[in-house]
């Protein structure tokens, strides 16, 4: 059928052997592209022997890697003058490729004209037995030394260096950064791995010294991330713990074991697209960003918010002249790529005469006619007379101009009574959009379990 389609057609026979050679031989050397490793499950039962590939991706060859491995640094398409960024994967215990290693590779190389080189240790990290891969980072690590040492000898700069690593490599990364004595540019640490590294010292995994910026993202502190900080900065989504849109029970199949762990990286991605502002707010802890005490960063002008992922270092000269120069942020996010939750502050001044413990549910229309309810999951308030209560509401979509505010008041108690909340000044201001107005109710009474709705009006100018 081919074979005639050509006769018929010669042009298509001649554009198609065009795209073959493009896409599986490059035309300047004559060799192949070299894929990353791809294994299965019956090679993590007999367990691999550690073998690096690192493939080099330029804008000069997006589509076809070039192998470092054993180059001795005669490469075609490496520039040393230019930014190298390194894409360390972790454990693999059924031997795939990262689903998201192509991904990752094209978007950094639409954001910057720079060298990606994605370390292929798959052979090394496919393995039933963790302890097994978790010995070899080292031996990655010193791969990758000679690898940069290399570099640094054809002109390049451990300024230019980023390392971005997975799970068990951000460790890896770590162990470089401490080989130069954290000389190297950055390390973006994805979620690093908490088995067989919680407890250590800071010599044994990634710690904030590693290099000149060491930021880190915490999607799964409870399993198999690390809990405790480790970089300059440290975001927290979600607290760091159950991400939104991951199954939260073991019939959710193997994405019960690995979507929370993951979500680090495409978080990242999504930083990289740019299509949100992802706000994190500098705190203490995650109950206290919650409770309203870290929702400002007036303290940091005129620097923004902490941007999450590939904009994080924006931050880095302010926290070298901080004593010890790190920070946790923290901040929520939806369900689904990108990722983008737009944060308001509901906040209630009461005016009963008893204390009221309840929970607020928040409801938003705009003028198009969009109805959304919060996302987030408010803790019980307790509601004294003339005194400020703040709950945090999150939404999966922005509001250029709100037409309806709908308030429902719950004590959540099965039997007694049902309870008023009077309510002398609601107040809605945006955390994601500071310099918008803020907007106002005022006198009216949410009645237990009944849905208020009403339509605000800007603050005076006295509250805001």
């Amino acid at each position: 059928m081919f074979h005639s389609a050509f006769q018929r057609f010669p042009l298509l026979g001649i554009c198609f052997f065009a795209c073959f050679l493009a896409c599986c031989v490059r035309a300047d050397t004559g060799g192949k592209c070299t894929e990353f490793t791809d294994l299965n499950l019956p090679d993590a039962l007999i367990g691999t022997d550690l073998k690096l590939q690192l493939l080099l991706y330029t804008r000069k060859n997006k589509n076809c890697s070039e192998n470092l491995s054993g180059q001795n640094l005669t490469s075609v398409y490496l520039n040393v003058t230019k930014k190298i960024i390194f894409v360390i994967h972790g454990y693999r215990p059924t031997g795939s490729p990262p689903i998201w290693i192509n991904e990752i590779k094209n978007s950094l190389l639409a954001k910057e004209d720079i060298n990606i080189i994605i370390v292929d240790w798959n052979r090394g990290a496919t393995t039933l037995i963790y302890p097994t891969a978790v010995s070899n980072t080292r031996k990655v690590a010193e791969m990758l030394k000679n690898l940069i040492d290399e570099m640094l000898e054809n002109g390049a700069s451990l300024d230019s260096i980023y390392m971005i690593g997975v799970s068990l490599g951000a460790h890896i990364a770590g162990f470089v950064g401490k080989a130069y004595s954290g000389k190297i540019g950055r390390i973006t640490g994805l979620d690093p791995a908490g088995p067989s590294f919680s407890g250590k010292e800071p010599t044994e995994r990634l710690y904030h010294t590693d290099a000149q910026f060491v930021d880190v993202i915490h999607t799964d502190i409870d399993a198999l991330g690390y809990r405790k900080p480790l970089g300059n900065i440290d975001f927290y989504p979600n607290g760091g713990t159950d991400q939104p849109g991951c199954p939260q029970t073991i019939l959710g199949g193997s994405q019960y074991f690995k979507c929370d762990h993951q979500r680090s990286v495409f978080l990242f991605m999504s930083s990289l697209e740019q299509k949100c502002n992802i706000t994190a707010f500098p705190c203490d802890s995650y109950v206290g960003y919650r409770n309203g005490e870290c929702t400002s960063c007036e303290a940091f002008k005129p620097l923004p918010c902490p941007a999450l992922g590939y904009y994080a270092d924006k931050w880095k000269n302010h926290l070298i002249e901080k004593n010890p120069p790190v920070t946790n942020a923290y901040f929520d996010t939806s369900d689904k790529e990108p990722f983008c939750m737009y944060h308001y502050f509901v906040d209630i001044i009461a005016w009963n005469k008893s204390s009221r413990r309840g929970f607020i549910r928040i409801q938003i229309e705009d003028r198009a006619g969009n109805i959304i309810e919060s996302k987030i999951n408010s803790d019980a308030a307790v509601f004294h007379q003339y005194r400020q209560a703040k709950i945090l509401a999150g939404f999966y979509m922005d509001f250029d101009s709100i037409s309806k505010i709908t308030l429902t008041f719950s004590t959540k108690n099965v039997v007694g009574p049902k309870y008023k909340l009077r309510v002398l000044q609601m107040r809605l201001r945006s955390l994601s959009n500071t310099e918008r107005f803020q907007l106002c109710r005022y006198d009216f009474i949410l009645l237990e379990n009944n849905e208020t709705s009403f339509r605000p009006v800007p603050c005076h100018e006295m509250d805001v």
